[in-house]
């Protein structure tokens, strides 16, 4: 049932390509820490090669991802079929976060639309690639996608989103910084 790669195959970026959802997963090296789980949607990934991927990330009530890439580096993405064949692929690999204003952000950020509360990208190097076979997953029909983030961020405006992520991004609810808190903290964002 469940197969092995070394790197992204084109049939492995093809099912990537058809998918609306994916769900990124970390946790931090303690045990007593939360493992964190967070669904994206729209068009905010990128194949960068057989090897690598890449996701603009959006403001969220949180920033649980980038406090335990910036701890240990550990990260899964998850897509899974809800439409057409069943199957679920998982890229695991080393993340990091790329922060707005720094060379690196400056060669991806060309790569992505961006949208109203984006916050950073988050840039990962693949190790493996699983796929399995998906069989108990549901049906679901995709709809679109919701504009409340984006119309959410545009209503905030620039300090009101600098705000919120002061208030809410700096650290993680386990009380681990942030690479964007860091910054924040320095008054260089």
């Amino acid at each position: 049932m469940g197969k092995s790669f070394e790197a992204i195959l084109p049939e492995h970026e093809a099912f990537i390509a058809k998918q609306h959802i994916f769900f990124v997963g970390s946790a931090p090296l303690s045990g007593d820490g939360h493992v964190n789980l967070s669904p994206k949607g729209h068009d905010v990934l990128r194949i960068m090669n057989a090897n690598e991927v890449a996701y603009l990330d959006l403001t969220g009530s949180g920033n649980e991802t980038s406090a335990h890439l910036e701890e240990n580096g550990r990260i899964t993405v998850m897509f899974t079929a809800f439409e057409g064949p069943p199957m679920i692929l998982r890229l695991y690999g080393q993340g990091r976060v790329i922060l707005p204003e720094t060379p690196e952000w400056e060669a991806l950020a060309p790569m992505f639309t961006m949208l109203p509360g984006v916050r950073q990208i988050i840039a990962v190097k693949v190790h493996e690639v699983k796929t399995s076979c998906g069989f108990s997953v549901p049906f679901y029909n995709y709809e679109g996608e919701r504009n409340t983030l984006q119309k959410w961020a545009v209503n905030k405006g620039e300090e009101g989103l600098l705000a919120y992520w002061q208030e809410k991004n700096m650290i993680s609810m386990d009380g681990m910084p942030t690479p964007l808190g860091e910054k924040l903290s320095t008054g260089n964002l």
